[in-house]
């Protein structure tokens, strides 16, 4: 088991370009449709543990689904298999392709890429959000929460801490209708 746990996220760490949220819809599809290893609300209560989390989301992911499986030996396998695929290729193209980096094509490969990643990024974002119950009257919050960091520099810890208090006003408001 424990080897079938690195193995996956080492193929998914392999394939997986554009980073953590990139790996959403490939996890998703190994963990809990092809494996079903755990359950989708399980897999979404995880996604926003991991995103919480200090570190980088797909190891954070990768550990949480491990120590699901096999606790802290499964941890560490599903971690190193998805870091170690990133480990090899940052090595190898600090080896091979730091000679060629002024070189067009190599330059032009990389600029093509771009627009693959942002559709590999957000087809998972959309995806998860209508997921979490995200409809046509709550979309407003992440763009204009987008909006407020991008365009008005306002720090994302800033609209952490209002979304708790808006979280926890919000919890205790249906308390008191209850």
């Amino acid at each position: 088991m424990l080897l079938t746990l690195f193995i996956t996220f080492f193929k998914i760490g392999l394939f997986t370009i554009g980073g953590g949220y990139a790996m959403i819809p490939l996890i998703e599809r190994e963990v809990v449709e092809r494996k079903g290893w755990i359950s989708r609300e399980d897999f979404l209560d995880l996604l926003a543990i991991a995103q919480s989390a200090p570190g980088v989301f797909a190891v954070n992911i990768s550990i949480f689904i491990g120590y699901r499986m096999r606790k802290s030996i499964g941890s560490i396998f599903c971690a190193l298999g998805a870091v170690l695929p990133s480990i090899i290729i940052i090595l190898a193209i600090a080896l091979f392709l730091g000679n060629y980096r002024d070189n067009r094509v190599v330059e032009n490969v990389f600029k093509g890429i771009r627009p693959a990643v942002i559709a590999l990024i957000l087809t998972p974002t959309i995806r998860l959000a209508s997921k979490a119950g995200l409809n046509k009257w709550t979309w407003w919050v992440p763009v204009v929460t987008a909006l407020a960091i991008w365009w008005l520099g306002v720090s994302p810890v800033w609209i952490i801490f209002a979304t708790i208090i808006g979280a926890i006003l919000y919890y205790i408001l249906k308390l008191r209708k209850a």
